[in-house]
């Protein structure tokens, strides 16, 4: 679909997570809702291209042996003072580690969610959404610490690899960022640092 997404600034004094379980419960179709920068966002159904390619790129680095590739799980990432600072799902990643029964404990506890020091290389593949995935996403995925943010985007049809992520003095979420970035046009191959392959980005020359 090409529809936008849906977004609402949240109360400060509702946890997002109970918020996104309300929003879930109350709409009439399957939706997964995430919470960036303090705003709740209903992303757009993503297409055929989309699914097949995200799910494309994950097979790629389960085929390069990193069996904890994967898809579908969503991640909290928390502000210094253990609250919520952002509730992600990504298309793809690769894990650190399988959910340990610490990690399943906490899943429980923030009712659904696991930590987000879990992965080491996040993914998103652009919908309608584009600029949320290349700029509030970025920028949470710095501030969280996800070494690497492998970024495919078919609204300009380039896909990137950012490294090497950096919160500035002050701790301000908004203001992460990082510091490098590797840009192939889509269809060529796209570098990532060792010790993961460089993906084949070709599959997304079908939309």
């Amino acid at each position: 679909m090409s529809a936008e997404p849906i977004m609402e600034p949240v109360m400060t004094q509702v946890d997002p997570i109970d918020l996104l379980n309300a929003i879930e419960k109350a709409s009439p179709m399957p939706i997964r809702p995430e919470y960036i920068e303090g705003t709740v966002i209903v992303p757009p159904q993503p297409n055929d291209n989309h699914n097949d390619g995200a799910f494309k790129l994950a097979v790629q680095f389960f085929n390069a042996g990193f069996d904890l590739a994967g898809m579908g799980n969503g991640y909290r990432a928390a502000n210094k003072d253990g609250g919520t600072m952002a509730l992600l799902i990504p298309d793809f990643y690769v894990r650190r580690r399988k959910a340990s029964e610490l990690d399943e404990s906490y899943r429980r506890a923030h009712k659904g969610w696991y930590p987000v020091d879990m992965i080491s290389l996040v993914g998103e593949v652009t919908s309608s959404n584009h600029w949320t995935d290349t700029g509030p996403k970025l920028r949470t995925y710095a501030a969280a610490g996800v070494s690497v943010y492998v970024l495919v985007n078919r609204e300009i049809r380039t896909a990137h690899c950012y490294t090497a992520p950096v919160l500035p003095d002050g701790e301000d979420p908004t203001k992460a960022y990082y510091d490098d970035e590797t840009k192939v046009d889509l269809g060529d191959p796209l570098p990532l640092p060792s010790p993961y392959p460089t993906l084949d980005t070709a599959p997304f020359l079908k939309d």
